[in-house]
């Protein structure tokens, strides 16, 4: 079976569930660009837990972790398949890398709200893996390494979040300015990309204050280094987005493999 390419995806507010603008527009592009996949795995900034688990549900809950938005977005839904009876052929895999198992946790938001976009049809079976917060960044990009093998078995894996997340800087205006620090992080994390610098960005809070500003909590982060846990020699980048929303936001997408 044909290795499937990994995607980091820059899902920032709620809102871009129902609007179209350009994020929007190049998550449908890029669902078009991949062949349907067997199956899909997000780490999503959004589920946090003591352990990693997976969800292995066969139709999982979306839920609807926002509040005070409008009741449009709460009346989307996702009804995506899930993976109740295929990760038993995956077992190994996920036993190998310690990976426990969650038959009640649904799909956050993190999560639907991009492949909303991305495979509109919600047709292919999701899977969800929680992001342990007693591990450091070292030791999420460690196991998404030996998550690798699952690209090789039809499995698209996502990582969802933002390279830039501060909530703290938040304008409520989506189009306003971004910050000068966001902007020079964000450029500093594409470069390091570029030139396969891992080590640096899971060292980021040694990149100075931009990163600090940047990242003042690592759930949005995280995903980012899972992404680039999975790529192999060979594997080259793509950006598919740039961008930022809410001017502390980074919309930064990209493909790897691909």
């Amino acid at each position: 079976m044909e290795k499937k390419p990994v995607l980091f995806l820059g899902h920032g507010s709620p809102m871009n569930i129902i609007l179209e603008n350009s994020f929007t527009e190049s998550l449908a592009q890029l669902g078009q660009s991949i062949p349907k996949p067997k199956a899909i795995l997000v780490v999503s900034a959004h589920w946090q837990t003591k352990g990693t688990f997976i969800t292995v549900n066969s139709a999982p809950e979306i839920i609807y972790d926002f509040y005070g938005f409008p009741q449009e977005l709460y009346d989307v839904s996702y009804p995506c398949p899930g993976v109740n009876m295929q990760v038993a052929e995956w077992a190994t895999i996920l036993k190998n890398a310690g990976v426990a198992y969650d038959q009640q946790r649904g799909l956050d938001h993190g999560a639907w709200a991009v492949l909303k976009h991305l495979y509109p049809k919600a047709d292919v079976p999701v899977m969800q893996l929680s992001l342990d917060y007693g591990k450091a960044p070292y030791e999420h990009y460690k196991l998404a390494k030996q998550l690798a093998p699952l690209r090789q078995q039809g499995v698209l894996m996502i990582g969802s979040g933002n390279i830039v997340h501060n909530l703290r800087e938040i304008d409520w205006n989506m189009d306003a300015k971004p910050y000068d620090w966001g902007i020079e992080f964000d450029e500093q994390v594409k470069e390091a990309i570029l030139e396969g610098k891992h080590e640096k960005l899971i060292t980021y809070e040694k990149m100075g204050r931009s990163a600090l500003l940047s990242i003042p909590t690592s759930e949005h982060y995280l995903p980012m280094l899972y992404t680039l846990g999975l790529q192999t020699e060979g594997d080259e980048v793509c950006f598919s987005h740039e961008g930022f929303q809410n001017a502390s936001m980074s919309m930064r997408c990209f493909s790897i493999g691909k």
